[in-house]
């Protein structure tokens, strides 16, 4: 009985390399050597395969079917994809003129800038020098004698001997004060008092 089940086996063996040995593998190499065959020929098996299995009821469901796009679709690509390169041109165009106006801009500004800042040194050197000029002709009426400068003072435009009045010493202010006449030294008394109570 042991022998039997050993017999079995081995024909079972037997049976399945003979299947290997005489179906598969020739099989197999016959498979081999007609791809090769047919691609030497210049026939594409796989394309050839793939168009077959569309038309075949079950097997079309897994194999996809890629159709290549036609020249009329190639061109209408070609016509979309130039028409976006000239508005993405247009549209950098436009940047690059407002790149360029903007920079105009900040180089108008500057120059503005510049011609200010030269106008306020201008300006702040002009009223240096009327603060300097102001300054001497103060101390000018400081120095002179208190008679002489009396007259002149009352001659003036009020605003102009106030002016000058609030800058010159208290005592020069008091002697030219007592050199005018009576009318002359009440109004710029006034005016003094005005200016002082402003400030």
């Amino acid at each position: 009985m042991g022998q039997s089940i050993e017999e079995k086996e081995g024909q079972h063996v037997n049976r399945f390399q003979w299947l290997l040995f005489v179906v598969v593998i020739p099989s197999l190499f016959a498979i081999v050597i007609a791809l090769v065959v047919l691609s030497f020929a210049g026939i594409n098996v796989f394309e050839t395969a793939k168009g077959l299995g569309v038309k075949i009821p079950f097997i079309s469901d897994y194999v996809k079917d890629e159709k290549q796009p036609s020249i009329e679709e190639y061109e209408e690509d070609i016509i979309s994809l130039e028409a976006e390169i000239k508005d993405r041109e247009a549209k950098m165009e436009q940047l690059q003129t407002k790149i360029e106006s903007k920079d105009l801009q900040v180089e108008r500004m500057e120059l503005e800038k510049t011609q200010l800042e030269a106008q306020i040194e201008e300006l702040t050197a002009i009223q240096e020098e009327n603060k300097r000029a102001f300054k001497e002709i103060v101390k000018t009426y400081e120095t002179m004698s208190a008679k002489s400068a009396a007259p002149i003072i009352a001659k003036m435009e009020s605003d102009e001997a106030i002016k000058i009045l609030t800058n010159i010493k208290p005592e020069t202010l008091a002697a030219i004060m007592e050199k005018m006449p009576s009318e002359d030294a009440a109004k710029y008394t006034e005016l003094l008092t005005n200016e002082s109570q402003n400030n």
